[in-house]
C-alpha cells in the first residue's frame, strides 16, 4: 500500500511524462521508465515507499549546497540540497521494490549513466550518507570509490562539509589525512562508517561493506577495480552496489561493456535473475542508424541531460555544440561528456558503427557459408604465440546482380596459462569469446601451431573451398611447413605495408558500402576499433595498434582478415579475367 506522500506523485509524473512523450527523453530513458511502470504491476514484487521517502527526506532536510549558482546567478552555497525528479525516481526504484512477502530488496546493483554537471557527484555523496543512516541498524559500512582518490574525495568532502553545517561533526570521528579519509559514528540504535577510497584492487582484499558507490567507472582500467568492492558485500542480503559514470572514449573498457549489458537489460534481451536485480538509469543522446548524433539540436541536449535547465544551462551547452562543429577534438569531448556518447579513441581509424551496420544486414551461419560457391583465401597472424593469435578465411559472394558481399571468418587463439591474467590486466574478454566459439584456448604456455592448422582443417572438412593461405613465414616456418603437409596451398606473404594496403582498403570500402560480413564476431570488432592508420602517398596506408607496439590493445584478427583479402585480390588479378576487384568497385 502506498502512503500519500508528495514524492510518489512526483516520481509517477516523471515516469509517465517520459513514457507518454510529454517530456523529451532518449530511448533508454523511455525503456527505463516503462520498466518501472511495468514493475509496479508485477506480482513478484511488493512496492513500498517508506524507505525511499526516508532517504529523500534525510537528504533534503539535512544537506545543503557547498558551491554553485542558480541559473539566475544567485549563490547556492548553504541553500537546501533539493533533489530533482530524476533523483527521486532513482531512489524510488532502488529502495521501493521487495520480493513478495519478504524484507529482501529486489535491486542489488545499479548503473547510473548521465553526462557531467548533472548533479551527479553531490547526489552520490548525499545518497551515500542517507543510505548509511537507513541501514544503521545493520552497522552500515559505506565505501565511496573512484579510479583516483581525488574523485572520491569530492563526495567525501561534501559529506564532511554538511556535517559541519548540521553541527554534528563533534558526534562523529572524522579522519581526513594522507592515510585515511573516513567518518565513523554511533547513531542511537546503530552505527555508520563512510570511507573514501581509490579503486586499488591490490590493497582492498579485506574490505567489507553493505553499500558502495563507484564513481566515474569509465576511468577504471580493469573490471577488478569494480568487482573487488562488489565482492566485499557478500555478508549482506540488502546490499547495494551503485556505479555512477559519464561516457569515456575506450570502447574496450569495463564501463562500455557494462553499458552494453545494461542496454540489453532495458530492451529485454537479457532477462536473467541477475538482470532483474540490476537497476539501470541511462541518459544519453539518441543516435541514428548510422551512429550520427544531431549534436546541435537543443532537443538532443535535453534528452541527454536530466538536469537540463537546472544545472545545465541551455545557452552554454548550445555554445559548446557550435564550437564542437569546427574542432574534432572538442567534438569528441562534447559528445562524450555533454551528450554521454561513447566515442572511439581519436587515433582510431575506423568507425565501428559502419562495420556493425554492414554486418547486421547478413545472417549466414558457418554451415550455410560452407555450402555457398565461394573460393576462400586464408590468412594467419602468428607473430606472438604467447599472446593473441589469429586465423581467417576471406571470400566474396554475389548476393544479387551488381552486389557482392565480402565475408571474413576470423578465429582467435590464446594460451590458457596466460588467459586469466591478460583478461584482467588488458581487459580482453577472452572467456566471452571462447563461449561465443570464436576463440580456442591452447592448453600450453604458448599457442600451438597444431591448433591453428586444425582450425583450417576443420573449416575444410566442413566444406569450405580454401584455395590458398597467405602467411609471413619468417614468423613461423614450422607452421608454414605443417600447412603444406596438411594439403593447403600456402604462400609466403611478407608484411609490407604497401602490400597490405590493398586488403585494408578493400575491407574499408566494403564496410562503408554495407557489403562486409564478419558473422557478428565481437573479437573481430574489438580488433577493428584498435586500428590506427596513417595515409601514405598513392592511396597507400600503414596501420598499427592505437597504443603502439607496446600497448595493451590487439588487432590480430583484423590483420589476419587483411592477409586473406590480399590473397583474394592478388589471385583475382592473376586469374586472367581482365578485371581487378579493388576498393569494392569493378575496374577494367
Amino acid at each position: 500500500m502506498v502512503k500519500a506522500k508528495s514524492n510518489y506523485d512526483t516520481v509517477m509524473e516523471y515516469a509517465k511524462s517520459i513514457v507518454e512523450g510529454r517530456k523529451v527523453a532518449c530511448k533508454e530513458q523511455i525503456q527505463g521508465c516503462q520498466r518501472f511502470l511495468n514493475d509496479l504491476k508485477n506480482p513478484a514484487y511488493d512496492f513500498r515507499t517508506e524507505e525511499a521517502e526516508f532517504v529523500i527526506n534525510i537528504i533534503e532536510n539535512t544537506f545543503v549546497h557547498q558551491q554553485g549558482q542558480k541559473l539566475d546567478g544567485s549563490p547556492l552555497r548553504g541553500e537546501p540540497f533539493l533533489l530533482e525528479p530524476f533523483h527521486k525516481f532513482q531512489v524510488y526504484n532502488l529502495l521501493g521494490f521487495y520480493h513478495k512477502g519478504t524484507k529482501i530488496r529486489r535491486f542489488k546493483e545499479a548503473f547510473i549513466f548521465i553526462p557531467r554537471k548533472n548533479i551527479k557527484t553531490s547526489f552520490a555523496a548525499a545518497l551515500a550518507w542517507a543510505l548509511g543512516l537507513l541501514e544503521r541498524k545493520s552497522g552500515s559500512k559505506v565505501y565511496i570509490v573512484a579510479a583516483a582518490l581525488k574523485q572520491s574525495l569530492e563526495s567525501f568532502n561534501f559529506i564532511n562539509f554538511n556535517l559541519e553545517q548540521m553541527g554534528e561533526k563533534e558526534n562523529f570521528r572524522v579522519i581526513d589525512n594522507n592515510q585515511e579519509h573516513s567518518i565513523k559514528g554511533e547513531i542511537g540504535d546503530g552505527s555508520l562508517f563512510i570511507q573514501a577510497l581509490a579503486a586499488n584492487p591490490d590493497r582492498q582484499d579485506s574490505l567489507n561493506c553493505n553499500i558502495a558507490i563507484a564513481d566515474e567507472i569509465h576511468a577504471y582500467k580493469t573490471p577488478k577495480q569494480y568487482n573487488i568492492i562488489k565482492e566485499a558485500m557478500k555478508a549482506y542480503t540488502n546490499k547495494l552496489m551503485i556505479g555512477i559514470t559519464t561516457a569515456g572514449d575506450d570502447m574496450n573498457s569495463f564501463c562500455y561493456q557494462r553499458l552494453e549489458y545494461c542496454q540489453k537489460i532495458l530492451d529485454g534481451t537479457i532477462t536473467t535473475p541477475e538482470a532483474e536485480a540490476y537497476f539501470v538509469f541511462i541518459c544519453k543522446a539518441d543516435e541514428d542508424e548510422n551512429g550520427i548524433v544531431d549534436y546541435t539540436n537543443p532537443k538532443v541536449h535535453e534528452m541527454a541531460n536530466p538536469a537540463y535547465g537546472v544545472s545545465i544551462r541551455p545557452d552554454d551547452i548550445m555554445n559548446d555544440a557550435l564550437q564542437a562543429q569546427n574542432d574534432p577534438q572538442q567534438r569528441k569531448d562534447f559528445l562524450a561528456k555533454s551528450l554521454n556518447i561513447y566515442t572511439a579513441a581519436l587515433k582510431a581509424y575506423f568507425n565501428l558503427d559502419e562495420f556493425r551496420r554492414s554486418d547486421h544486414q547478413y545472417h549466414w551461419s558457418l554451415e550455410a557459408l560452407a555450402k555457398l560457391p565461394i573460393k576462400w583465401y586464408g590468412g594467419a597472424d602468428l607473430s606472438k604465440l604467447h599472446d593473441l593469435t589469429a586465423a581467417a578465411l576471406y571470400g566474396r559472394y554475389e548476393v544479387e546482380k551488381g552486389k557482392e558481399v565480402d565475408i571474413a571468418i576470423t578465429h582467435a587463439f590464446f594460451p590458457v596459462v596466460a588467459a586469466v591474467t591478460k583478461a584482467d590486466e588488458d581487459h580482453i574478454p577472452l572467456f566471452g569469446w571462447q563461449n561465443d566459439g570464436v576463440l580456442t584456448m591452447s592448453n600450453t604456455p604458448t599457442v600451438h601451431y597444431d591448433d591453428v592448422v586444425n582450425w583450417f582443417k576443420s573449416m575444410k572438412n566442413m566444406g569450405f573451398n580454401i584455395k590458398l593461405v597467405g602467411f609471413d613465414k619468417k614468423f613461423g616456418r614450422e607452421f608454414f611447413l605443417m600447412m603444406k603437409r596438411s594439403g593447403f596451398k600456402i604462400v609466403d606473404q611478407p608484411q609490407y605495408f604497401y602490400r597490405k594496403s590493398e586488403g585494408f582498403r578493400r575491407i574499408e570500402a566494403k564496410a562503408k558500402e554495407g557489403q562486409f560480413y564478419y558473422l557478428h564476431n565481437q573479437a573481430f570488432e574489438y580488433c577493428v576499433q584498435n586500428v590506427q592508420a596513417i595515409e601514405k602517398t598513392d592511396d597507400m596506408i600503414q596501420y598499427e595498434k592505437v597504443d603502439g607496439d607496446g600497448g595493451k590493445s590487439r588487432i590480430d584478427l583484423f590483420d589476419a582478415a587483411v592477409f586473406g583479402a590480399v590473397q583474394m585480390l592478388e589471385d583475382l588479378s592473376k586469374s586472367g579475367t581482365a578485371t581487378t576487384w579493388l576498393y569494392g568497385k569493378k575496374e577494367a
